[in-house]
């Protein structure tokens, strides 16, 4: 085979692997014993450890615990409040010698959010053992949607990017709702000083493990851009520990969409979450998913949680029902708007208004990967060094990224996550035959954004005189960045308080309108839950 036709048949399969349509994922209620769970239980004792149960009645209860949770946990528990945070799934240890996560490379159960196959775009079906891993990965007709689902939500299973948007383009999305300076000059600030961030240091960037990242800047420059570092959420001195041998490697050999075993990654575990449980007002539930909220009759009525208690491999171990004063909703997404519009449709929550379940975009990603210029051979680190901004049309910005899925070592081919300004929109729609959920995205609603983004990746490549060829491919059938279903001055007030109801509250990407203007939408959620809930406890409402 060919240069091109190693590269088109063999590095682009795996590269846009996790980018395919797949079957769903079995349901947990349905279980069946991993065949691999005594290997599990071995790997990770840990999190089959016996799970702490919660209070019948708590003063305020978190669903989830990503970026918006930690944060809302962390400033109630500082405020003085009783926090019970609820997570369906595993609270998942780090460790510099084992294997605790799944590699993107040879993934199995503890990768995935209880799947039985995982079909990428190669149409070869993978076998997964079902069992209570680290993403889930929800099929949609038309998009796949990646999000976490252990303690520390994505900030477990994302590339650590954590980018401030234009303020023109952030104006743009939020129509005035959210005021950029107060976010740029209070509470972006916040969220990087507590998360420690800060771009890729120059003995990291120029080690044998970021070849891709030095090739990737070399054809943007050689196309007229200019590559701009950015920050990430990363232990830089354990990247370092990794290559010079001190620690087993991770981040530096294309680990991060299924976690980093030795806590390379700065996740939420290791500050918001941790700075919560120090204060003794907050409490961590693992293995808790909720399935459904509501309200009891009357002004003064609590609000109910049911909840199902689930072992790893996802045996039903107890299904309650909690109650709490405040309950603030932080499951993704997905999760939270899966949760409000079946409220409202069942009745559960019957005031809920017309624009829950609307508003809902995938931040305009689009995974792009072209043939690198370069002999030289390294092993695909994962945090991403730089990225380029193009305003030719649509705005699109792309990250230099690395090539999931692969072989560790470069295969010839330079990876971008392309992320465009795009207004395409889906809603989330009630089944009443079976009770489910169901996102609605419009029919080749990627088409836009995919061809904007191509355009740029393409002159990316074309300017590279040893390559002058179209770029390879790019694939738009996913996003990592789900947002929306309960946009913020809609479905909610300007803080998040959900119309219609007191004591409701939204504080995650759920609450953002379907975009954060050319970048990843972590930082984003994070700010405004700081400025929300900086409001919530200072109105006592």
């Amino acid at each position: 085979m060919d240069r091109r036709g190693f590269v088109k048949g063999a590095g682009l399969a795996t590269m846009l692997g996790f980018a395919s349509g797949s079957t769903l994922a079995a349901r947990a209620d349905d279980y069946s014993p991993s065949p691999r769970s005594s290997v599990y239980r071995t790997l990770v004792p840990e999190i089959f450890a016996p799970l702490p149960d919660p209070a019948d009645h708590v003063p305020a209860i978190v669903i989830g615990s990503g970026f918006g949770a930690s944060i809302t946990a962390l400033r109630l528990a500082q405020s003085g409040t009783q926090v019970a945070v609820l997570e369906r799934g595993s609270r998942w240890p780090s460790d510099p010698w084992r294997n605790i996560f799944a590699t993107d490379t040879i993934p199995d159960g503890r990768g995935f959010w209880h799947r039985a196959t995982f079909t990428g775009v190669n149409k070869i079906p993978v076998q997964i053992d079902p069992f209570g891993g680290v993403l889930d990965v929800s099929s949609y007709p038309g998009i796949d949607v990646w999000h976490g689902a252990c303690v520390g939500g994505g900030s477990v299973v994302f590339t650590g990017v954590m980018i401030e948007p234009e303020q023109r383009f952030f104006d743009s999305v939020f129509q005035g709702v959210v005021d950029y300076r107060e976010m740029h000059d209070v509470y972006y600030p916040r969220v990087r000083n507590t998360l420690r961030l800060s771009s890729i240091p120059n003995d990291i960037y120029d080690s044998f493990a970021f070849t891709h990242s030095r090739a990737w800047d070399e054809q943007v420059r050689a196309a007229g851009y200019t590559p701009q570092r950015i920050d990430g959420s990363w232990n830089w001195d354990v990247i370092r520990d990794e290559l010079t041998g001190r620690s087993m490697p991770s981040a530096t050999v294309g680990c991060s969409n299924l976690g980093n075993s030795n806590g390379a990654k700065f996740d939420l575990s290791q500050n918001y979450l941790r700075y919560a449980e120090d204060t003794g007002c907050a409490q961590i539930y693992p293995g808790h998913r909720v399935d459904a909220v509501a309200k009891e009759p009357g002004a003064s009525g609590r609000y109910t949680v049911t909840v199902t208690k689930l072992a790893p491999t996802g045996e039903v171990l107890r299904i309650r029902t909690l109650t709490c004063d405040k309950l603030f909703l932080a499951a993704g997404s997905i999760g939270t708007s899966e949760l409000l519009v079946c409220a409202r449709e069942t009745g559960a929550l019957p005031n809920l208004n017309e624009h829950i379940g609307e508003g809902w975009g995938s931040n305009g990603d689009v995974a792009l990967a072209r043939p690198a210029n370069s002999l030289e051979v390294g092993t695909q680190g994962t945090p991403s060094a730089s990225r380029i901004l193009d305003e030719a049309g649509a705005p699109v910005s792309l990250e230099n990224w690395f090539v999931p899925g692969t072989t560790p070592f470069d295969i010839g081919i330079v990876a971008s996550l392309g992320i465009v300004l795009d207004d395409t929109r889906g809603r989330f729609v009630y089944n009443p035959t079976d009770g489910s959920v169901e996102l609605q995205w419009p029919a080749n609603g990627a088409t836009d954004y995919l061809a904007r983004a191509r355009e740029v990746n393409n002159k990316a490549t074309c300017q590279c005189p040893s390559i002058a060829q179209p770029a390879l491919e790019a694939d738009a059938s996913f996003t990592s960045h789900p947002l929306g279903g309960a946009v913020i001055g809609r479905a909610t007030d300007p803080y998040g308080r959900v119309c219609g109801y007191r004591g409701l509250y939204v504080m995650d990407g759920a609450a953002l309108p379907g975009s954060t203007g050319t970048v990843n939408p972590s930082l984003t959620i994070c700010a405004l839950a700081e400025r929300n809930i900086e409001e919530i406890i200072r109105s006592g409402e």
